[in-house]
């Protein structure tokens, strides 16, 4: 009986070229899957296969290789410049995302990844013997059509980019791009463990629009499941340079997480002119003393003294209601949360407060982790 291929590892197309090297001078036959053949060298995603009777052997070799290691030691040594990566859909608003990241980027001085992620399902159907082959080849012919298109789609999206580029209407930026296959969510936050960008950009949809909204739903979970910064723009937003943002509102419990968490936040913000509005998210107006509230002033003013802040108590009742209260009369331009990681379970039945607000808002959302 034929020896049947089986995946090996996923990677970018580097170091599935490394491993596939290491792995042939041992004798071992590898075949390496979704090369970007337009641009190979950028392709993330790289399926390395090799036959199942290799498999023990091969991973023994892995086990006691340590060219993963080295490669991340001489990236470890390597000036480290602020990275920010854009997943997109080639919609309007993940439009929008992009001439968001590349501001940014400009005024960062960062390198820019624009990041698409396709879901190719793939069904087995009870087919006779006899019909075997033909079936695998239509499968791929599909394949190929719906690779295709989204290179296609891709190099759409980079050229308006590049057009708007040179009409002036965005700043001179270098970006690159890399596809991947399999779930969106997924793959943005396997990508994200690849490519570690400091900051993550992404469009959605506007909240009376969210049912029909499939980024919307991979912008949370994106957001429940790393620990880098996720800025979200909904579809009407109606800029796309974060110049434009004057008066950002900042979720706190004055707790240990949010003081580091607003460290990271003002990174972020470095450079900018904005208004900070800190307001409460874990205690009534009664609890809200004025003792807190002076502590809180005077610790904010010693560490941050030419940072603008304000502190607003919301009212009682409906949280979610309060803070689209609090928006509207304080003409908030950005909203930031702090988040940590919980188990699936409390993700399931108790949602974070940042991710109801991305259903809930048509403000940007900035959301960062604490550290548990």
């Amino acid at each position: 009986m034929e020896d049947k291929l089986v995946t090996l590892a996923i990677h970018t197309y580097e170091k599935a070229q490394i491993l596939k090297t290491i792995l042939e001078t041992e004798g071992i036959e590898v075949y390496i899957h979704n090369v970007n053949q337009i641009q190979p060298v950028i392709s993330a995603g790289v399926r390395v296969r090799i036959k199942e009777s290799d498999l023990p052997h091969a991973l023994r070799i892995i086990e006691d290789s340590k060219w993963l290691e080295e490669k991340d030691e001489e990236k470890a040594k390597e000036p480290h410049r602020f990275k920010i990566l854009i997943p997109v859909d080639f919609s309007d608003y993940s439009l929008k995302a992009c001439e968001i990241g590349i501001n940014y980027a400009h005024k960062r001085d960062a390198e820019v990844m624009i990041m698409h992620a396709y879901f190719s399902p793939y069904f087995p159907t009870a087919a006779p013997i006899g019909n075997t082959l033909a079936y695998q080849l239509k499968e791929e012919d599909t394949l190929e059509h719906l690779r295709d298109k989204v290179v296609t789609d891709m190099e759409g999206i980079c050229k308006t980019l590049h057009e708007k580029m040179s009409r002036g209407e965005l700043p001179e930026v270098e970006f690159n791009y890399t596809l991947r296959e399999g779930l969106p969510e997924e793959e943005i936050i396997a990508y994200g463990k690849e490519y570690r960008p400091d900051f993550i950009i992404m469009g959605t949809r506007g909240k009376d629009r969210k049912d029909a909204d499939l980024i919307g739903s991979v912008t949370g979970e994106v957001i429940e499941l790393n620990r880098v910064p996720v800025l979200a723009i909904p579809e009407d937003v109606p800029f796309n340079n974060l110049d434009a943002v004057k008066n950002v509102a900042f979720a706190t419990s004055f707790n240990q997480r949010d003081l580091l968490v607003f460290d990271a936040f003002m990174d972020i913000f470095t450079g900018y002119d904005i208004d900070i509005h800190l307001f409460n998210i874990s205690t009534s107006r009664n609890e809200w003393n004025e003792i807190r509230l002076t502590g809180a002033q005077e610790y904010f003013k010693k560490q941050y003294p030419d940072a603008r802040i304000t502190f607003t108590v919301l009212d009682d009742g409906d949280l979610l209601l309060a803070i689209e209260k609090f928006v509207r009369d304080k003409h908030i331009d950005m909203l930031a949360f702090s988040t940590y990681r919980r188990n699936i379970l409390a993700r399931m039945f108790s949602p974070s407060l940042a991710r109801r607000m991305l259903f809930h808002t048509n403000t940007p959302l900035l959301v960062m982790h604490a550290k548990s």
